[in-house]
C-alpha cells in the first residue's frame, strides 16, 4: 500500500491512477484498455472504483489519515473549489465521475459522470469504511475511523420502523489514538415491514406479505 501511495497517487493532481505507466503498444496484449488513449479510463487514469477501494483499504489496515486522505481526493467538489479547478475538471461536482484523466493537456479532468457504480462505491466507504456504520445480519456494528479533528459526530438510520439515532464522541483515553473501537446493536425486526401495494391498474390492489 506504501508503494500505491508514492506511485498511484497524485494529490497536486487529485487523482489516484490505476497504474503507470500508460500502456502504448504492449504484446502479449493486455485487452480492451490498451483502446483507450494513454492517461484516460483504465489505461493510467484513475478509474474511480479501484481509487474507492484504495481509500477503503487503508481504512481497514487502519491508516485513517491516508483513507481520509484519499476520500479528499475523490470528493468532487474537491474539484471545482476555484474558477481554474472547473475549468479544469470540466464536469457536474456535485456527482461522482467514473473516470478522471491523467493525460498530458486533460490533467485533472473528469471523464463519465452520474455513474452509480462509482457513486455506490464511494458511499459505501463513507458510511462503512469511514464512519463504521456496517450491518451484518441483524446487527449495527459501529467502527468508526474518524480525522484527527473531528470529536463527534451523529446519524440517523432507519431499519424497519425503528429510527436509530446515533452518536459518536471521541474518547479522551488511550484508545483514541491505537484504534477504532467496535460498538455492536442487534436491530429491531419487529413489526415486521409489508410491501406497499402498487397504485390502481399497475398489478392489483392487496398488499403482498
Amino acid at each position: 500500500m506504501d508503494a500505491l501511495d508514492e506511485q498511484l497517487v497524485s494529490r497536486e493532481d487529485k487523482l489516484i491512477k490505476l497504474l503507470t505507466p500508460p500502456i502504448d503498444r504492449s504484446d502479449p496484449s493486455p485487452g480492451y484498455i490498451q483502446g483507450y488513449v494513454q492517461g484516460v479510463r483504465e489505461n493510467g487514469g484513475q478509474y474511480t472504483h479501484a481509487a474507492v477501494w484504495a481509500a477503503m483499504a487503508f481504512a481497514e489496515l487502519g491508516d485513517t489519515p491516508r483513507a481520509w486522505d484519499l476520500f479528499d481526493i475523490l470528493n468532487p467538489i474537491r474539484h471545482a473549489q476555484t474558477g481554474e479547478e472547473v475549468a479544469t475538471y470540466k464536469t457536474e461536482p456535485y456527482v461522482v465521475a467514473s473516470d478522471v484523466y491523467s493525460t498530458t493537456g486533460h490533467v485533472g479532468r473528469g471523464g463519465w459522470t452520474w455513474y452509480t457504480g462509482a457513486a455506490g462505491w464511494l458511499y459505501r466507504c463513507i458510511t462503512e469504511s469511514l464512519l463504521g456504520l456496517v450491518i451484518e445480519g441483524d446487527m449495527l456494528i459501529l467502527r468508526p475511523r474518524i480525522p484527527a479533528d473531528w470529536t463527534t459526530f451523529g446519524a440517523s438510520y432507519l431499519h424497519g420502523n425503528t429510527r436509530y439515532e446515533i452518536k459518536v464522541v471521541r474518547s479522551t483515553g488511550d484508545e483514541a489514538t491505537t484504534g477504532a473501537a467496535t460498538c455492536r446493536q442487534r436491530l429491531s425486526t419487529w413489526p415486521p415491514l409489508r410491501r406497499q401495494a402498487p397504485p390502481p391498474g399497475l398489478g392489483g390492489s392487496d398488499p403482498v406479505p
